[in-house]
């Protein structure tokens, strides 16, 4: 099978951001998108109209996911350390995890899914993704328990003090502090504070999850290997209640770089390097 051109550009951009240490910046070719407006998402899904569509759009994303794995466009080969979530299960909690593809957010889902209860997982995404994304893939952004992040300070609000309700309603809220999706990325990106700060400011748990991969037997449409997913649940970290938020948010993402460090390299076997020339890369900013 030939090699697609447009992924080839990927990989390219990636060794560039990579090398000039620009981790948080997109690699894909996404479609123009505008601000959210203030009012236009009902975070908590308080209309009778956003919980039909939402209860609509899990059923229709549930049925198109699980299609996926068993066509084989990607594999959940193992969930490791359950009983790390299991321990936290009944708090509100900030979930965070390493991005590489469209599909590893619902790996994280099904991971968690078995001890979930009564539970949502909701999915902190770009605003670009609710407001610009076209097909199918835009309906899921706008409906499946999505909480976009605004541009705009006053929408901003809104969607921080649905977060806060949310954690302490004990809702579990999937974060990616590396803010970007890298295709197929196979090391730890640094880390934005802003996950984290969420959870300090509400005093719960943030479960750091990193999946691993590894080539399949089968290509995909794209004539690279098919992934098969590892899900790696670590155990909890706690916010420090001695410290400040500000404190005790970077103390956390330090300690979730840190595990997901000691994963990568236990697990491929190399130390965590990067490319990147000049300055050092630092494990969190904001």
């Amino acid at each position: 099978m030939e090699i697609s051109a447009s992924r080839l550009e990927i990989l390219k951009k990636i060794d560039e951001y990579e090398r000039l240490g620009i981790f948080d910046r997109d690699v894909e070719n996404d479609p123009p998108a505008r601000p959210l407006f203030a009012g236009e998402v009902d975070f908590m899904r308080k209309k009778l109209f956003s919980r039909l569509k939402t209860a609509f759009a899990n059923r229709t994303a549930k049925r198109y996911f699980d299609n996926c794995l068993k066509k084989g466009l990607f594999v959940i080969k193992e969930v490791r350390g359950e009983e790390n979530f299991i321990a936290v299960k009944d708090s509100g909690l900030i979930v965070t995890a390493n991005h590489f593809n469209p599909f590893d957010n619902y790996a994280v889902y099904k991971a968690l899914l078995p001890h979930l209860g009564r539970k949502k997982l909701y999915k902190v995404i770009r605003e670009g993704n609710y407001t610009g994304f076209p097909g199918l893939f835009g309906f899921f952004f706008r409906n499946c328990d999505t909480l976009p992040i605004p541009s705009r300070t006053s929408v901003l609000r809104e969607m921080t003090v649905a977060v806060d309700e949310l954690l302490k309603k004990g809702e579990k809220i999937l974060i990616y502090p590396e803010q970007s999706m890298w295709w197929n990325y196979k090391k730890p990106k640094p880390l934005k504070i802003g996950a984290y700060h969420f959870a300090a400011k509400a005093g719960v748990p943030v479960l750091p999850i990193f999946i691993t991969l590894e080539d399949t037997d089968k290509l995909d449409p794209d004539g690279y290997p098919v992934q098969a997913y590892t899900v790696h649940i670590l155990p909890a970290i706690c916010p420090d209640k001695n410290a400040g938020v500000r404190a005790a948010a970077n103390k956390m993402c330090e300690e979730n770089y840190a595990v997901w460090k000691e994963i990568y390299e236990s697990v491929y076997g190399v130390p965590l390097t990067y490319t990147t020339e000049g300055a050092e890369v630092r494990p969190c900013s904001t």
